[in-house]
């Protein structure tokens, strides 16, 4: 029997087996995938996991893969099989030397899991069981700067890159309670974006993110799937665990925060520039500045 403690190490990547979970470990080195290197470690409880296989691998290694149960991760729920086999967490190359090896902690990883065969597939969860990266988090996509403190998240947009609407809109702050989930398509395929997904149906969200006060939009090096992935999964547990919240113990209030008076005044300044441009009336331009000096 595998014993607590045990460890499988592999490339990028050491499984240490534990008597509730297993333990990911990520290497840091230059070759690691640089989402693993942003995870540093996971603990997956084994009710986290579906399945377990083991597969034949590229250039003769071999493949041990944990499956995880729908709705049990936040990470995998927000990548939406958006991620490449090699950014896979749940993947674990060895060599192929070591197939006996890792079929062992293969079928002691499949004893330990619960299945319910009445079933078609494996249950979702509840509830979030593997926890998300810890906020705070920050990254810059092609419009704006994107920040998370664990209780609101923040969109600070960029005057070289944001649309003229969202320069109307001003900065944007939400708090998880006003949330009802987080829509993150991947910076590496095309319309690449981080939108959240509002709990009130009232205001109509637009179709394109570039345009959309509620969404940063990436491009070529900006929003990183090793920045904005952890970011998008780190929100929908927080929103998740709001929304649980709020059924418990009723509807939660947030404060917004004062701003820096410094920003407050770039942000004039930038408003400013748009308005000699042409890309903002005399109208919009002095309602907006008013509302920025309201919030000082």
């Amino acid at each position: 029997m595998a014993r607590m403690g045990d460890v499988l190490a592999g490339f990028h990547a050491a499984w240490e087996f534990e008597s509730d979970s297993v333990l990911i470990r990520f290497e840091r080195g230059i070759r690691t995938p640089k989402l693993f290197q942003a995870l540093g470690e996971r603990r997956i409880p084994l009710e986290a996991i579906a399945a377990v296989t083991l597969s034949p691998g590229k250039r003769g290694t071999v493949v041990l893969r944990a499956e995880p149960r729908p709705g049990a991760d936040p990470l995998m729920e927000a990548a939406a099989g958006q991620l490449k086999e090699a950014c896979d967490p749940y993947r674990l190359v060895l060599p192929g030397e070591r197939e006996t090896l890792a079929e062992y902690y293969a079928d002691e990883l499949r004893s330990l899991l619960v299945h319910d065969d009445s079933l078609d597939g494996p249950e979702p969860a509840e509830r979030f069981l593997v926890a998300p990266p810890e906020a705070p988090l920050q990254f810059k996509a092609y419009d704006g700067k994107a920040s998370f403190d664990g209780k609101q998240v923040s969109f600070r947009w960029f005057w070289t890159g944001a649309s003229s609407a969202k320069w109307k809109s001003g900065d944007q702050s939400f708090a998880v309670s006003e949330l009802s989930g987080v829509e993150w398509r991947s910076p590496e395929v095309f319309e690449g974006h981080l939108r959240l997904l509002r709990s009130d149906p009232a205001p109509s969200q637009p179709a394109q993110a570039d345009q959309d006060p509620a969404a940063v939009v990436f491009g070529l090096g900006y929003g990183p799937v090793h920045e904005s992935l952890p970011f998008a999964a780190s929100v929908l547990a927080a929103v998740r665990a709001a929304g649980s919240a709020t059924k418990s113990d009723g509807p939660a209030h947030a404060t917004a925060p004062r701003r820096d008076p410094a920003d407050i005044a770039d942000r004039i300044r930038h408003l400013g520039e748009l308005h000699q441009a042409g890309l903002v009336t005399d109208e919009e331009f002095t309602s907006k500045k008013a509302e920025l000096l309201a919030e000082l």
